[in-house]
């Protein structure tokens, strides 16, 4: 009976090692991924495209991952980084885009500046097509910061519901099951497609 007890307690803390290192790993590719792929030459049809894709794989990333806070902590970076890669691809075909040249990491800074609203002004869009681009971005930012707002409220909300489920305890409600429905319902909606 201790042994079970001790492996039902360690199982919650193993979930969470697991998904931070899954987190981290997705972060630390695609860091990677950013600093190796080609962004030099012309805008065009093709860097919309490539806009679009990254865009597209952001959000089946979201809807793809098992746990929602999973899924936030891969897709933040991958957002963030969809922009860097636009921003240096638009700098290196039209230099006049931006206040000055950007390279990678200037890009991957503006792009967080402007995520994080703090908005230095060192760097800033100068053409109709740049200033586009943030714009996407800022209405994107926007977008992100309620999901992880949802999914903050949500974590809560199943933490109360769990509480209050364990404290009523077999003598107040004999259908255990029916207690804890709400946050079951609410985990099976944060689950992605087939789980």
């Amino acid at each position: 009976m201790a042994g079970r007890s001790k492996r039902l307690s360690t199982a919650p803390r193993r979930r969470v090692l697991r998904a931070l290192l899954r987190a981290s790993l997705t972060s630390t590719v695609l860091i990677v991924l950013y600093y190796k792929l080609p962004l030099t030459g012309a805008v065009d049809a093709s860097t919309l495209v490539l806009l679009l894709l990254g865009l597209t794989v952001f959000a089946g990333v979201i809807s793809w991952q098992v746990r929602a806070i999973e899924a936030l902590a891969a897709a933040i970076p991958l957002f963030l980084l969809v922009f860097a890669a636009a921003y240096v691809k638009l700098a290196g075909a039209q230099p006049q885009a931006f206040s000055e040249p950007l390279s990678r990491t200037d890009a991957l800074y503006f792009t967080i500046t402007v995520f994080s609203t703090v908005g230095f002004g060192d760097i800033t869009p100068r053409t109709d097509l740049a200033r586009i681009m943030v714009m996407v971005q800022m209405l994107g930012d926007l977008v992100l910061i309620g999901l992880v707002l949802r999914v903050m409220l949500g974590a809560v909300r199943v933490g109360r519901e769990r509480r209050a489920a364990s404290s009523a305890g077999p003598a107040e409600s004999s259908h255990r099951d029916d207690a804890a429905s709400p946050s079951a319902t609410y985990v099976a909606k944060q689950d992605g497609p087939g789980t």
